[in-house]
């Protein structure tokens, strides 16, 4: 969701910077705006200020559409994937991006979708990318084992589910530069968007967990 904000942002960006009488742009730039890649659901993406009525209602029907995607989807091995997902299965609002993708990706079997808040995460089998690292932005890996991150990683997750062209025009500049800036102020103040701990607290409760667990398989937060 944040990701076709900013690709909308972007765009419009771009489009003041580029001739306005390109009718073809102009169609563009009103088509990513108020794009939701649902059937029928061509509708404009609010704007939610924290700590308002509407910020904390979204984020909670977000956290409950969270776990409940934990129980519908589990983790999904598809044999023959192109790309990996590594997503935070603890954030409210990345999980509708994820559950889009997972409801585009049953038609397509190209995604692998990896859970980095499980404790069964391994960053030895994918490509050593631990929890910290992944935290801090969006990655995804490619079957050739080529790690690819930011808006990079949701235009090729995108393209392989059938829905390329949302995130095409962001191969080129000015606007590639300008939606990874505004990627980035997402991915730095996610966790407070989201009402969660600040990362280092995250680290450190899940650094007490490992040491209480190590010794006991059946340990669970």
């Amino acid at each position: 969701m944040a990701l076709r904000i900013a690709a909308a942002a972007a765009t419009v960006s771009a489009s003041r910077i580029s001739n306005p009488k390109n009718p073809s742009f102009s169609s563009l730039s009103r088509t990513l705006k108020f794009y939701h890649p649902r059937p029928n659901a061509l509708l404009p993406l609010p704007i939610l200020k924290p700590g308002s009525q509407w910020h904390v209602r979204a984020i909670s029907e977000a956290a409950v559409e969270a776990e409940v995607s934990k129980e519908k989807w589990g983790e999904e091995w598809p044999k023959d994937w192109k790309i990996k997902m590594l997503y935070d299965g603890d954030c409210p609002l990345c999980m509708r991006e994820v559950n889009m993708l997972r409801e585009r990706n049953s038609s397509y079997g190209t995604i692998k979708f990896v859970d980095i808040s499980s404790d069964d995460y391994s960053p030895e089998e994918n490509q050593n990318l631990d929890y910290q690292t992944v935290m801090g932005r969006i990655h995804a890996i490619l079957s050739d084992g080529t790690v690819v991150t930011d808006v990079e990683a949701f235009r090729k997750l995108y393209e392989h589910v059938g829905l390329g062209w949302v995130y095409a025009i962001t191969k080129y500049e000015p606007i590639a530069k300008i939606a990874d800036s505004i990627y980035g102020v997402w991915a730095k103040y996610r966790l407070q968007i989201t009402g969660r701990p600040p990362i280092e607290e995250i680290l450190e409760a899940r650094k007490k967990k490992g040491e209480v667990c190590k010794d006991n398989n059946a340990c669970k937060m």
